[in-house]
């Protein structure tokens, strides 16, 4: 679009309070917060002799932050099936699974899809008689990669059979 000769451009701009967890290509959860969705790249600087007026700065391991889901209790038990497995002998599964971001008009607006995610921390809200707030649970999830796309998930999958040859999960 362009106004007097200048192009603008449009920006589908959404409220971040419609949003769903996807795990197993479903809408599993819908969640009040979400934050933590993060990475952080770490890295060296080093000095060339004679340059003073610069450095060179080298990339290293990336690190994705811990994401912590907030909701109010319901009698949805998956996120806490999920780590009764953990806690049980056996075979850990981890899981992709999608945050969906939806616009008013429940448009798909943007995905994170954390790979290879597995649930590290859950926490009950506090229960008191005589509160008349909503009950909050709590969900922390760690996961291996992270993929960011503007349509609908797909890519949520669960890994039974674990990493690929290169001891990775599955981006795509």
């Amino acid at each position: 679009m362009s106004t007097n000769g200048v192009s603008t451009h449009e920006f589908n701009y959404v409220t971040s309070n419609h949003f769903y967890v996807e795990m197993e290509s479903q809408i599993t959860a819908s969640f009040t917060e979400c934050s933590g969705l993060g990475v952080t790249i770490k890295r060296d600087t080093q000095r060339e002799g004679g340059v003073n007026d610069q450095q060179r700065v080298l990339l290293g391991q990336t690190e994705f932050t811990d994401v912590t889901l907030k909701r109010g209790i319901t009698d949805d038990l998956t996120f806490w099936t999920w780590i009764s497995q953990l806690l049980a002998e056996g075979k850990k599964q981890r899981r992709n699974l999608n945050i969906l971001l939806f616009n008013q008009a429940g448009e798909t607006m943007q995905a994170w899809t954390l790979i290879g995610a597995v649930p590290v921390g859950w926490k009950a809200p506090a229960l008191q008689a005589n509160a008349d707030s909503v009950a909050i649970e709590e969900l922390t999830i760690a996961y291996e990669g992270l993929k960011i796309t503007r349509s609908t998930g797909g890519g949520a999958a669960m890994h039974p059979a674990g990493r690929d040859g290169s001891g990775y999960f599955p981006s795509h």
